[in-house]
């Protein structure tokens, strides 16, 4: 029997409510004809055009994408789930963003990908969608689109590499790259070892090992409830990645029969549970950027300084690097984030829902922490509350920065010192290993024109390596300001996101070399020792790089400063999935 004759694809049974794919697939005439007859190529049944879900499945996989590069494997497991529960899916692609290979920076392009995953979703004969990512900017990106389409939605990341192994010991991803490059600069590793160590930090398929973005951005998804639950953890190439693919997949189909769309679970609370959960976790900088655009998109106000609020009073539990010891591997087994929300109890908003159909204290009420080494109790924390990333004001941030204080050197978080101030970071990299270096270990570095106009995407510059005359005197870190960003591997005491940066006018534009600034985080200050007036007379004109035309431009000419999350200005909140008009 045809799709016409049957006649239900004109509506959900269970709800009453008319599916958005019936507009293609239950029309009469030519336009229904061509929409169900084009598919037949791929050699699909008339059975999936009978009224049942069609799901979406966005997948992010790319060869240029080291971290996504498995993730043709669980579409297809998700595809499978999809099958099982009735549905109908469809796989597509999205643009991908590595921030390993992608120059000037995946961050770049985060909006861009963002666009693509709105305008694929509403364009198409979806009812729902499953997205599928892994690498830090990619994540963020698809939630951001999804959130402004609102069809029903759930995510799956991608799960981290197996720990890396380097002469009998973990190595993680990023951390220990930079770790090991400064012993090289220092003589304290020859450059045959540093090249040995390159083939050991990636054994399987995956994202970063530590907590830095990738890792972080899955744990928040989780515990927004946009995810199933423990997730986040699981590596890459365990086959509960893949039964959870499969799981995803049949909750899409789900989803949609319910008619459960993000603007049901994501409100103010999930917002406080992901900065809250941040802090648990000693979680990357730059969930503070991704999240606020996603509350952007969410239509949620979420200003920067409530990651400050929310995270005041959470210890840090979670012992991974690059703010502890251990790797995603023992943080999966040890019980993932389910068990870290266990921990934190009423710290937390339990009663938010998630993509379960339960709520998040539902989700974890049978979590367990198997090793309380890598996941401490509230008891017994690896650090005490108030020790995670702090947002700064001040003279030089008036509209805000971030420090993460779990990894910075508890000595420097109140300290006034010189700056020396860079216009770009290839002016301070030309010049930092020469020995007549102009700094002492009290130094202020600056580098400034890397924020979101003005590198333009806001790079992951700001662990700027120690001077070599300074690292061969045994010094180990500095305080760093920049209104770029760092990745979520890094460490050290670095002053991010300085808002509005120098290249959109803000005051970083007019230190100079020599001013003393002091970094206050008790306090949460930002500061430069110079008289008011005379501050604000100097000359705030900035170098800016020729400014193309193509998406560059238009990047430049919309993005947001970082406080706001430096999405496009014409991109915030939702625009949801009305059926665009026919075109036969």
């Amino acid at each position: 029997m045809s799709p016409q004759e049957t006649g239900s694809a004109a509506g959900d049974t269970s709800t009453g409510c008319p599916r958005r794919s019936a507009s293609w697939f239950a029309a009469g005439g030519k336009m229904g004809f061509v929409h169900r007859s084009k598919l037949y190529n791929q050699g699909r049944s008339p059975e999936m055009f009978d009224g049942r879900p069609v799901i979406g499945i966005a997948n992010s996989w790319s060869e240029l994408t080291p971290c996504n590069g498995h993730l043709r494997e669980l579409a297809e497991a998700a595809k499978r789930g999809v099958l099982l529960a009735g549905g109908f899916p469809l796989e597509f692609p999205t643009i991908s963003l590595g921030e390993t290979l992608m120059r000037p920076t995946a961050m770049l392009h985060r909006n861009l990908m963002a666009m693509d995953v709105e305008e694929t979703l509403r364009a198409h004969p979806l009812d729902g969608v499953v997205l599928l990512a892994g690498c830090d900017k990619t994540v963020p990106a698809q939630l951001m689109g999804a959130l402004s389409v609102d069809l029903p939605t759930i995510m799956l990341t991608g799960g981290p590499m197996l720990n890396g192994k380097f002469r009998g010991c973990d190595a993680g991803s990023g951390t220990h790259v930079w770790s090991f490059s400064e012993d090289v600069r220092a003589g304290r590793m020859s450059e045959e070892e540093f090249g040995a160590a390159e083939a050991c930090l990636s054994r399987s398929s995956g994202h970063c090992t530590t907590m830095g973005t990738a890792s972080t951005m899955a744990c928040l998804t989780e515990v927004m409830g946009l995810s199933l639950p423990g997730s986040a953890a699981v590596p890459a190439v365990d086959a509960q990645r893949s039964r959870l693919a499969e799981q995803t997949g049949r909750r899409a189909v789900e989803l949609v029969e319910e008619d459960l769309r993000p603007s049901q679970l994501i409100d103010r609370r999930s917002f406080e549970n992901a900065a809250r959960l941040n802090a648990a976790i000693g979680g990357s900088t730059n969930a503070v950027v991704h999240l606020s655009a996603l509350a952007g998109r969410a239509e949620v106000d979420f200003p920067l300084e409530a990651f400050d609020e929310q995270a005041a009073e959470i210890p840090l539990l979670v012992n991974l690097l690059p703010s502890g010891e251990f790797l995603m591997e023992e943080f999966c087994y040890a019980g993932g984030v389910p068990a870290v929300v266990a921990e934190l109890g009423d710290l937390l908003h339990g009663d938010v829902p998630t993509v379960t159909g339960k709520t998040l204290a539902d989700n974890s009420r049978s979590a367990h922490t198997w090793r309380s080494d890598v996941i401490r109790s509230c008891a017994d924390p690896v650090l005490p509350a108030g020790r995670a990333t702090a947002v700064l004001h001040g003279d030089l941030a008036p509209d805000g920065a971030v420090i993460k204080l779990s990894a910075a050197s508890p000595d420097l978080l109140d300290h006034v010192g010189p700056a020396l101030v860079f216009d770009s970071v290839e002016e301070y990299y030309a010049v930092c290993d020469d020995p007549d270096f102009p700094a002492e270990a009290d130094t202020v570095l600056v580098v400034r024109g890397a924020g979101p106009r003005g590198y333009p995407g806001m790079p992951e510059i700001g662990n700027l390596s120690i001077p070599k005359k300074l690292l061969d005197a045994g010094v180990r870190d500095m305080v760093r300001i920049t209104d770029g960003r760092m990745s979520g591997t890094s460490y050290g005491t670095v002053v991010l996101h300085v808002s509005p940066e120098s290249s959109a006018g803000g005051p970083l534009a007019r230190l100079r070399t020599g001013d003393l600034v002091h970094l206050d985080v008790a306090r949460r200050r930002l500061d430069v020792r110079v008289d008011p007036d005379e501050f604000a007379q100097r000359d705030d004109t900035q170098p800016s790089a020729e400014a193309p035309g193509g998406y560059t431009w238009l990047y430049r000419n919309h993005v947001g400063q970082a406080h706001t999350g430096a999405d496009f200005d014409f991109l915030r909140g939702r625009r949801g999935h009305a059926i665009p008009r026919r075109h036969l």
